[in-house]
């Protein structure tokens, strides 16, 4: 198959500051579309796979899910795109599209295994997808999205993760203008869930161990903050949820977060990834039915009505935008969650 060279950014080992180098992107098949990367989220996903925290990084790895650009070419068979139309990737780029979660639209749950849009497996070069630190990215037309117009471009790209990453559980849980939510953590994925959330009519808190985070939780939309390490804010709010965003990404305790829980109510983590034996106690899931459940991203076409609930609400992600060469800097700083609250690359600093 023929291929064209592109910059990219990306790590050679587990050690290495992430740098310039060239990758192979594949020429269009039929079924194809080829983007230029305008946009680029930074993700924590992208710092674990770029330092194989996770184990099993693919070196060289170039990270990048959140991509926002425009498109350049377009295969013979493609028919709902054309050149010159913003367009959008996120974290997956393909699926085995025949099992039973493809076929509900559950692809980011594929029983054969999703193809991440870095650090899978591209059948085509037969070798390892990489991601959007990069000039352009080619993508099979069903992993293509398209993008409201009316917003703003560098703050849809954290909407690529982010935003489908909270907005699938709220969605799952029926949530709407009866509901009461409650988003633990302010950061990347705490801010969307807040935005998201209220965008659906929600009543929404926020739980925080930093009451100097109050003000910005109330701007971004929140009803009301809740200072975790306050016993009497706690106890205020014991039955009061029907549905927890967790976002933190780290061991904590999750056992007054459960009892904050109304009858039925679940607490939905997103950030950690770990063993739970520890952080949890059953006697309030057994004494008012509640539950802990975990959701990954969303099916393609679950963020395509993530991207058009955005552009109908005028909904996008809190940016900061730096160049690409400052990509190393950003990773330590989001290691501090000294960001508020996405970094997006402008990737003509790639460019140039």
């Amino acid at each position: 198959m023929n291929t064209t060279t592109v910059k990219a950014f990306g790590a050679e080992s587990k050690t290495a500051d992430l740098k310039e180098l060239n990758i192979e992107r594949r020429e269009v098949t039929a079924n194809d579309v080829e983007i230029d990367i305008l946009f680029c989220g930074v993700c924590h996903s992208d710092l674990h796979t770029a330092r194989n925290d996770w184990g099993g990084t693919k070196y060289p790895a170039v990270p990048g899910h959140e991509i926002v650009g425009k498109i350049t070419k377009i295969g013979s068979d493609v028919t709902n795109f054309k050149v010159g139309d913003l367009a959008a990737v996120g974290c997956l780029v393909d699926s085995c599209r025949e099992c039973e979660n493809c076929k509900q639209d559950l692809e980011q749950y594929c029983l054969n295994g999703m193809v991440g849009t870095y650090n899978g497996h591209d059948k085509h070069l037969n070798q390892q997808t990489f991601g959007g630190y990069s000039e352009k990215v080619v993508v099979d037309k069903n992993y293509v999205l398209k993008v409201p117009e009316n917003l703003d471009l560098a703050a849809v790209a954290p909407l690529l993760c982010a935003g489908i990453t909270t907005y699938s559980p709220l969605k799952h849980w029926n949530v709407n203008e009866n509901s009461k939510v409650a988003v633990v953590g302010l950061g990347g994925l705490g801010h969307m869930a807040i935005k998201l959330a209220k965008g659906l009519g929600a009543h929404v808190s926020l739980f925080s161990r930093s009451p100097e985070k109050t003000q910005d939780a109330l701007d971004l939309g929140a009803d009301k903050v809740v200072i975790s390490t306050n016993k009497d804010q706690m106890k205020e709010v014991q039955g009061k949820f029907d549905l927890i965003i967790d976002t933190v990404p780290y061991e904590h305790d999750l056992n007054d977060y459960v009892s904050s829980l109304n009858v039925s109510g679940t607490l939905v983590l997103l950030g950690f990834i770990g063993e739970l034996n520890k952080m949890i106690s059953t006697v309030p899931i057994v004494l008012g039915r509640r539950s802990i459940a975990g959701s990954l991203i969303g099916g393609i076409a679950e963020t395509q009505e993530m991207l058009d609930f955005c552009g109908e609400k005028n909904i996008v992600s809190e940016i900061e935008m730096i160049d690409m060469q400052n990509i190393n800097e950003a990773y330590e700083r989001m290691l501090k969650s000294d960001v508020k609250y996405r970094f997006v690359i402008d990737m003509k600093s790639l460019k140039k």
